[in-house]
């Protein structure tokens, strides 16, 4: 007879049992709050992150329509064309900045157009008059700019309305014309017409052609003269290409002349040398040349009449280029190789021919600035050239605006901000 022993039955008690489902249910319950933690820490990273490039977005077209209102503002001097040039410096100045994490066309949602800028009167009201435009104004909507985690979020939770794909940001700019306390002058200086001539023109009329004598500044009352006071003709040339900072009270120097500067003035005619084109040295509106010849009156090119020739204001509006090819242009030699085109000057064209001037005494101090208009450009080897005279570049209605820092009483006007 066998004897079979069995292994006993081990019986879990039942609140053994109880206790082990509670950790299970306990485990389960941690794992979906975790997720829910986490899907809500998703959520504020994705708003933390996507409503930052929304900022970034909104600092970087700020920065573009201020550019753009600035720009816009420097036309306003009254003039027939100033609103048609307004719009243009305005588009053209906005759109050179980068927006949308500095994206150049801007994502292909549109940049700035004319519909954007628009102008007031001195009363802040709408208008749409060249003579009666105080403020420019540039406003623009960036649209459908891409949202990252908001966009995986309202995927994953089907709420594309509480976590939009895309976000839209928009701003504006307005700006005006001030006095300024100190100026961007071209390195040239004016003496009064006659001794004890005083501002606001110092003897001379509005639409007077005066000559600079580029070969020599011998006893002449209007010559090159070094806006940082030395003698150094390569300074010349630089100044010549953009200097700020020239106030009253500035003593200027009496440098000598160089051919480098004769290819920084012709820029400004949209006449080039070698590889330089008008990407590189802008030109003005127009490249069209006045003297005696293009012009019998021999005065008052800017907005007079001579027969059948359009005036300065309206061969910029023609964008008119001083002709098809170097020679045209008057110049048959000092390497000379291109002329922009009439759609370059439209392009790439800028306020580059009316520009501020400073007058001096005896002594070379500058005591006020004027304002003229470059008539024709220079040729090599050097010779005279003549500017005409638009009268001080204080005057409310002076087509000169300049590029320096503003704050002055009674200065040559800069474009300011004001909202």
């Amino acid at each position: 007879m066998s004897t079979r022993i069995s292994a006993p039955t081990l019986v879990r008690p039942a609140g053994s049992r109880s206790r082990h489902n509670s950790r299970r249910q306990q485990h389960g319950a941690i794992i979906v709050t975790a997720a829910l933690a986490l899907l809500l820490l998703l959520g504020f990273m994705g708003i933390a992150l996507d409503f930052g490039r929304l900022f970034i977005v909104r600092t970087e077209l700020q920065t573009a329509l201020d550019s753009c209102a600035l720009a816009a503002a420097r036309e306003l001097n009254k003039q027939p064309d100033a609103i048609t040039r307004a719009v243009s410096a305005g588009a053209a100045a906005g759109n050179l900045n980068g927006v949308n994490l500095q994206s150049a066309n801007w994502s292909g949602q549109g940049q700035i157009t004319t519909a954007d800028i628009s102008f007031r009167d001195a009363s802040y009201l709408s208008t749409t008059s060249a003579t009666a435009a105080v403020y420019s104004q540039c406003t623009h909507t960036q649209s459908n700019i891409g949202m990252w985690l908001l966009k995986a979020l309202g995927a994953f939770s089907g709420n594309s309305a509480s976590f939009p794909a895309t976000g839209n940001v928009g701003t504006y700019a307005v700006a005006t014309r001030a006095s300024a306390q100190s100026a961007c002058p071209i390195p040239v200086a004016l003496q009064a017409k006659t001794p004890g001539a005083t501002k606001p023109d110092y003897g001379y009329t509005v639409g007077d052609w005066l000559t600079l004598l580029a070969k020599s500044n011998g006893g002449s009352t209007f010559g090159w003269a070094n806006l940082d006071g030395s003698n150094s003709a390569s300074e010349t040339a630089d100044e010549l290409n953009g200097h700020c900072g020239s106030k009253l009270g500035d003593t200027l120097g009496t440098p000598g002349v160089q051919a480098s500067i004769v290819e920084i003035w012709n820029y400004r005619f949209g006449i080039y040398k070698n590889s330089s084109g008008p990407s590189v040295g802008r030109p003005d509106y127009t490249g069209y040349i006045y003297n005696t010849s293009t012009w019998s009156a021999g005065r008052s090119a800017y907005n007079g009449s001579s027969g059948s020739t359009p005036n300065f204001l309206a061969q910029r509006l023609a964008f008119t280029p001083c002709g098809n090819n170097p020679s045209q242009c008057g110049q048959q030699g000092g390497g000379f190789s291109s002329v922009a085109t009439s759609a370059q000057h439209k392009t790439y064209g800028a306020d580059r021919r009316i520009v501020t001037v400073p007058i001096v005494n005896t002594s070379r101090k500058v005591v006020d600035f004027a304002c003229m208009l470059m008539l024709e450009p220079m040729k090599i080897p050097v010779d005279d050239v003549q500017l005409e005279y638009l009268g001080n570049a204080s005057a409310t209605g002076s087509p000169c605006t300049t590029s320096g820092l503003a704050g002055g009483s009674a200065g040559p006007l800069v474009p300011v901000l004001v909202r």
